[in-house]
This record gives structure tokens, C-alpha cells and sequence, in this order.
């Protein structure tokens, strides 16, 4: 199964924490939707989405990457699938041409959320893993970000890196 991953799952260490089998396909881009960080989640904070915007200008770059069939459900269940989140199949363009692959897009969203300082660090270490153009990296760089009132749990979400 393709997914493509625009967020915090676009860092190929984060995500095979989350299901082992995940695979790099390609860097991908969505056209005619927009990355915001105003998806309501269960800590009180911003997390990622595409959220279709209807402009063919816009565009969301992420990552597709092959996941096993039978982690499917793994990743539905960390993902908030029917929480928060929902999927569908989309289509994205790569270098290689076109791909349909599965997205999580928000069902619950706040514009006034902000990211927490940990999970944007996740994101943005996707997007440098994975050399997403420089000013697409800067536009996510600007969002402001907040910190998170648990600092153990800032700390725990940053430990896979090291």
C-alpha cells in the first residue's frame, strides 16, 4: 500500500517506529491543497494536514512510502483514523510520474492551533531527511510553534533521533 506523508510520519525513523515495514517510494507533491497545523488533537495542540484549498497553485510535498498491507491497521490506529482523521486515496506527482496513494486529512480543525515545539521538529526532520525543496523547508519553519506543558513528553517524542 502507498502512503503519502506530509507530516510528522515523513521521517522514515518515525515512521518505522510505527510500522517496521515502510518502505521510501518517492518525494511528492499534492496539488491544489495547503499544509496547515490545525488539525484538534488529543494533547491540546496543532498537528498536521492537507487541506484542499481548490487552487491548482497550491501544493503540499511530502513522501510516499510502501507500507505492508498487514500494518495498515497499526498505522490507522496511530494515526486517529475515525479521531480526528480520516483517509483517502489521492493522487500525487513524482518524478517518475503519477502514484494513488492513501492520505490522512483532518476532520476536526481549529485555525487558532499551534504546533507544539516537538512535533514541528518531526516535521521538519522529515522534510531534511528527504531534501524537500529549501523554501518549501522555511515555510515550515516559520509557523510558530508552542511549547508543550509536559516536558517529559517533548523529551520522550525527540528520543528516536538519537
Amino acid at each position: 500500500m502507498f502512503c503519502f506523508s506530509y507530516g510528522s510520519n515523513m521521517s522514515l525513523i518515525r515512521l518505522r517506529d510505527r510500522v517496521p515495514s515502510a518502505r521510501f517510494v518517492a518525494v511528492a507533491t499534492l496539488p491544489a491543497h495547503g499544509l496547515r497545523f490545525h488539525k484538534v488533537s488529543k494533547d491540546g495542540s496543532g498537528k498536521c494536514d492537507a487541506e484542499e484549498t481548490g487552487n491548482r497553485e497550491d501544493r503540499v510535498i511530502g513522501v510516499v512510502y510502501d507500507i505492508a498491507d498487514d500494518e495498515r491497521q497499526a498505522l490507522d490506529r496511530k494515526e486517529g483514523l475515525g479521531s480526528g482523521y480520516d483517509a483517502k486515496e489521492i493522487e500525487v506527482t513524482t518524478d517518475q510520474g503519477s502514484l494513488t496513494a492513501l492520505m490522512y486529512f483532518a476532520t476536526y480543525v481549529d485555525p487558532a492551533l499551534k504546533p507544539y515545539v516537538w512535533y514541528k521538529e518531526h516535521v521538519l526532520i522529515g522534510a531534511r531527511e528527504n531534501e524537500l525543496p529549501s523554501e518549501y523547508i522555511a515555510r515550515i519553519e516559520a509557523v510558530e510553534a508552542v511549547d508543550d506543558p509536559d516536558t517529559m513528553r517533548h523529551e520522550r517524542e525527540l528520543t528516536i533521533y538519537r
